[in-house]
This record gives structure tokens, sequence and C-alpha cells, in this order.
């Protein structure tokens, strides 16, 4: 079944208003329903000769909630500790955020019904204006508190701040374009997050206590999906235009223009970064192949100090996993030893089955969990893998382990 705010597949869209701004791949892959994607036609990479598949065998493998009809479960993401995981839930044309303890029991739901609003000119990929959209969640250093984009009280899209376990929540942000994909730091009260009040998507860095303002980036083009380092002392983000996105840090935040440093500039779709657990490498999806299909992703994997080549081939012998589905609301899933990332193949004839790969030889094994159309994988400090997966045509959530 559809899920409520988000679409999803493989093609680049442009998402416009007013000015028609144009975001796409991982601001722009639309999520097409599950369901008509497991009986479309496979788009898969070519293949050479078949040998086996190495396998991994699961701890467990169970729903982390009990199962439901009429629901669409998706976008888990572990807190920093692994204590709680939240995920949002589509009921309708209702978006709302569940977190929950690591054990699966649910104790704080943020739903903000959406009100009449206006016109404006940026907007979020995959947003979609007609519903109610409450996701995105960031928690803070010491997990009492959390940010999350809603587009609750006036229909337009600002963060909020609330306690665990409360029940009222703050409005940080209050302007008439669109602000969203927050990132709590791991190491202060700084939270950064993508801003349309430039006219374009541009990043900012809100102090959560005192609420002043610092503007990272200065337009020209979109700034997307902004993600601390695990020391809380530089940013991951995507940037560019229409179908064509690059990878770049900013080193220092206190001059950001100054030491923005360029981890791909080439003529191929980067997306989603995401920082290994040490801080030493940064994961990103392409769709650079041999193939030149520009449906076939890829995860990249690259140095973050920026040693690596920014394009040609030296940046493409960084894929280490090739023909994998993309996973635009998390990026790249690393285990917690920065050695590995889990992700989903792109492999329709078997739903979408979710791999291990050892970055450093690039050997990929298949994670035998026996669940279908898998996706939205994120995993946890002590290794807990959480994935949404689909039972009977609806989107649950689902929690395993590997036995190494």
């Amino acid at each position: 079944m559809a899920r409520a705010g988000w679409r999803t597949g493989l093609n680049m869209v442009g998402i416009a208003a007013g000015c028609l701004l144009a975001l796409v791949a991982a601001a722009g892959i639309v999520h097409a329903e599950d369901a008509a994607l497991a009986s479309a036609p496979a788009q898969t990479a070519p293949v050479g000769q078949v040998r086996q598949i190495e396998t991994v065998e699961p701890l467990f493998v169970r729903p982390f909630t009990p199962s439901g009809s009429g629901r669409n479960d998706g976008n888990p993401l572990w807190s920093r500790s692994g204590m709680f995981l939240s995920f949002e839930r589509s009921i309708g044309d209702k978006k709302e955020i569940h977190i929950a303890l690591a054990d699966g029991l649910i104790f704080q739901t943020l739903y903000y019904l959406r009100a009449a609003g206006g016109e404006m000119r940026f907007f979020f990929p995959g947003v979609v204006e007609d519903i109610s959209y409450n996701a995105g969640i960031s928690w803070s250093p010491r997990e009492d508190r959390f940010v999350f984009m809603s587009n609750g009280g006036e229909g337009n899209y600002d963060l909020y701040a609330g306690d665990m376990g409360g029940k009222a929540v703050t409005r940080l942000t209050e302007h008439k374009e669109k602000d969203g994909q927050p990132d709590w730091s791991p190491a202060s009260n700084a939270v950064v997050f993508v801003s349309g009040r430039s006219g374009k998507g541009d990043l900012y860095i809100m102090d959560s206590v005192t609420r002043s303002l610092t503007r990272l980036t200065q337009g020209g083009k979109e700034y997307l999906y902004p993600q601390w380092s695990p020391d809380g002392k530089r940013i991951a983000f995507m940037h560019g235009n229409n179908e064509n996105h690059d990878i770049a840090l900013i080193n220092d935040v206190t001059r950001p223009t100054e030491s923005i440093k360029a981890l791909t500039a080439w003529e191929h779709d980067d997306i989603r970064p995401v920082w290994s657990p040490d801080g030493k490498k940064i994961a990103f999806y392409s769709n650079a192949n041999p193939e030149g299909d520009s449906r076939i992703w890829s995860i990249m994997v690259v140095a973050a100090d920026g040693s690596d080549p920014v394009s040609g081939d030296g940046l493409a012998a960084k894929a280490v996993a090739v023909d994998v589905v993309p996973d635009v609301e998390r990026g790249p899933a690393w285990m917690p030893d920065s050695s590995r990332i889990v992700y989903v193949k792109n492999d329709r004839q078997e739903y979408h089955p979710i791999y291990v790969v050892n970055v450093a030889n690039r050997t990929s094994r298949l994670f035998r969990t026996d669940t279908k159309m898998n996706h939205d994988v994120i995993c946890s400090i002590d290794g807990t893998i959480a994935f949404r997966a689909q039972v009977d045509q609806w989107d649950q959530i689902f929690v395993a382990r590997m036995k190494e």
C-alpha cells in the first residue's frame, strides 16, 4: 500500500512550487508502492557468471511491534545509545512519529494536524502538501530531548522540539518558507537543518536553547540532508540541481564558506552521505556505473578527510556494493564496527533481500531475514538492525541481529 507523505521508486523527479525548484534523487527519489514494485519488470545490473552466495544467519528476526493492517510503518531510527527506536506511521492521510524502547514498547507519539497554508517556494523532497506530516526526528546528545519536522499548526513546515516522555512540544522555527531535515549535534545544543527561506535549500545552524541562527551556505543550489560528524565538529551534506548532486563537507562551522571541502565533483548523481561511526569514512549512493545506466545505484565509501579522488576512475573505484536500493530517508547503514554496511539489494525476484558488505574487501553476504520488500535499514550501536518490510501489503518494522 502507498505510504502517506512519501512515494518510492528510482526515478529522479523535480518537486516544484512557485519558482519550480527541482529537487532530486535523495532529494527526489520517489518510493513507489512496494506492492506495485514487486510486480514491476526488473531493472538490474548485468551480471556475470552465477556464483555461490555467501550467507549470514540471524540470531533473531522479529516484528518490532504487533502486526496490524490499515497502516504503514517506516523510516526507523535508533537513538545514539540504542535505547530508543523511533519510526514513522502512516494512517490514511496523516503521518505520525512513534518513539519506543528497544523492546518495542511505544511510550510517545508525535502527531500534529495540518491546517490551511499558503503557497511556498521551497518544497522538501517527497513531501505531499495535502496531508499531515510529522517526520525526521533527531535526538539531543543526552537523548532527553528531540527535534523533528512538522506541518502542524499553520500548515507550514517548521522545526519542533520535545522532551522524552513529555506531551508538549516547542516550535523552534516560524518562517513562511519550509524548515526541515534537522540533525542535532552529538556534542552540543546545535541543530543543523535545511531552510527554504533563502529561496532555495540552504543550511543553517540553530542553537536549541537561544534559537539563534547561523547561515552556513549561500544559495545558488540546493543543500540537503546535512549530518554532523560523530565528534560534532564537521557536517556532511549533498548539494546540486536537478539530477546532479555532489557530496561535500563543512570542516569548520565557524568558517563555513572557507572550509567547504568537495568529496565528489562529477557528472553522476551522489546522494545521502552518512558518516561511519568512527568518523573516518563517509558512505553515499551514486548512480555511476560501467553500464552508464542512471537507474543502477551503488554504495561508495570515501575518506572523510577528503584525500580520495573526487571524480574519474579514482572515485568510481570506491564503489563497495553495486545495484542497491537507495534509501534516501536514512542513507547507507553502517554497522557499529565501521567496517561493514548493511544494504538492500535491487533484486525483485528475491523481494529485495538484505545484504552486508565488508568495506575493505567488498565482499557481500546475504543476511537471511526471510522478509520481503525490505527498505529503510538502520543499525544500532549494539549491532541490532531495524528495517521496514512488507507483510500482507502493509509495511512493518522488523528488528534483527546477526549470529556473528
